[in-house]
Parts: structure tokens; C-alpha cells; sequence
């Protein structure tokens, strides 16, 4: 049964109904990725992560590895509170955080949420995907490398979404943070699954001295919560 059957915040049923059947999708992958991934269990538990070789990402083009549905809840509500209209998420893969978030910002009215994905078939899918949940008037999905699509952003951004290839997350940020608002929020996915790689990308979250206040959810692998306390051209 999926988690999506229990009550949800979303009212859409297009939405859900996507939703239902990308999440029992992904879980039908649950136990090749749990085989995969035994051998790397112990450096899973311990925080290392995984060591990614940039050119062998082959084994992950077709896997989905998404957010959970109660994190893509807390995706939309968050995004409800703050009033979200321009929404960026690093490492869009089939569209599924895109689709909680899309709805939000529908929900608030219009805005866009642009996404980036760098394996061309996850980007044909996620479209499909979209446009299927009836969203894609409130989406923009970038193809390519994030240190490339997402440079030169000229919009203020309300919300990011941070889970895409782990050993760009703070140079990401960095690019987006000049344009993130006093007030904004990133959220950041499996935080203490991949503790070690990800050490300079919490401390700059949570060093007050870059413009945030940061603490650690308990969500899944970990979810870092930051919110944007002081615009980057105020140190």
C-alpha cells in the first residue's frame, strides 16, 4: 500500500495519482539498490557515503533514489508557508520533489520551479512526468551540469532543494546564494548518510557567519533545514 493512500495535504488527484505510481515505481527498485549497495553498508552507516567516480555513473541513470512521501509533504507545506514563487532544485532525476514542489507553488498562486538534471533519459521522463501531474506551466527543467545551468542567476530565489550529486552541493549553493532572499530556505537530503562528504557544505550552512541559521532534521538520511537570516552583500 502506499504511503500516499494514508491523508495528505496534496488535494490534487492528477497529482497524487503520478505520485502513487512513481513512488511504487521506485520502491519496486528498493531491493536491487539494498543488493548494490550492501558492500558500501558500512561506510553508509558510518557517514563516508559512497566515493562516485564522475565517469561511472551508468548503474544510476534508471534508479530513482527520490525523497520519501512524507519528506515531499514537508516539501509542499514548507513551500506553502513561506509563500514560495521561484523554487530551484539541484538534481531533479524523475520529477518527483519537482512534482510536491510544483504543486506548491501552483497552490500559491504561480511561479516557476527550475530544476537541473544532468542524464538526458531522467530529463525526457521527468517532462513526461510533469506534464502528466498537469504541472509543467510551473516547471523548467535544466539539462546539464548544475555548476553551468544554474550560473548567472538573476531571480530571487525563495526556496532550494539540494539533492543532486553530493560533491557539488557547495559550490551549487554558493552560486545560488547571492540570489537566495532573506527569509528563504535549502533544504538538503541525506545529510548523515554522506556526513564526511558533505562536512564543508554543513559547516558553511551552519556557521552564522554566512547568512544562516541551520539545523539537522531526522528525515530519512538526515534533512538539513536552513533559513537565509542575512543577503550575502550584508557580511
Amino acid at each position: 500500500m502506499s504511503k500516499l493512500s494514508k491523508p495528505s495535504v496534496l488535494n490534487d488527484v492528477k497529482v497524487k495519482t503520478v505520485l502513487n505510481r512513481l513512488h511504487a515505481e521506485a520502491n519496486k527498485q528498493l531491493p536491487g539498490l539494498i543488493l548494490h549497495y550492501l558492500p558500501k553498508l558500512p561506510g553508509l552507516l558510518l557517514g563516508k557515503g559512497i566515493q562516485w567516480d564522475s565517469t561511472k555513473t551508468e548503474y544510476y541513470n534508471d534508479k530513482y533514489i527520490p525523497i520519501e512521501p512524507d519528506q515531499g509533504e514537508f516539501l509542499y507545506l514548507i513551500a506553502r508557508a513561506i509563500n514560495a514563487k521561484t523554487i530551484v532544485e539541484f538534481g531533479s532525476s524523475f520529477g518527483i520533489s519537482t512534482i510536491y514542489l510544483a504543486t506548491a507553488v501552483r497552490d500559491n498562486g504561480g511561479g516557476i520551479v527550475i530544476g537541473t538534471e544532468i542524464v538526458h533519459e531522467k530529463v525526457v521522463q521527468a517532462r513526461k512526468n510533469i506534464a502528466e501531474a498537469g504541472l509543467e506551466n510551473y516547471v523548467e527543467i535544466r539539462e546539464g551540469d548544475g555548476l553551468k545551468t544554474l550560473k548567472a542567476f538573476n531571480q530571487t530565489i525563495d526556496l532550494v532543494l539540494i539533492d543532486g550529486w553530493i560533491h557539488l552541493a557547495l559550490d551549487v549553493l554558493k552560486i545560488l546564494d547571492p540570489s537566495i532572499r532573506e527569509g528563504g530556505i535549502v533544504i538538503s537530503d541525506n545529510v548523515k548518510t554522506f556526513k564526511e562528504p558533505l562536512k564543508d557544505y554543513i559547516e558553511f550552512l551552519q556557521n552564522p557567519v554566512n547568512g544562516y541559521q541551520s539545523s539537522t532534521f531526522k528525515m530519512k538520511g538526515g534533512t538539513e533545514f536552513s533559513v537565509k537570516i542575512r543577503r550575502h552583500d550584508e557580511n
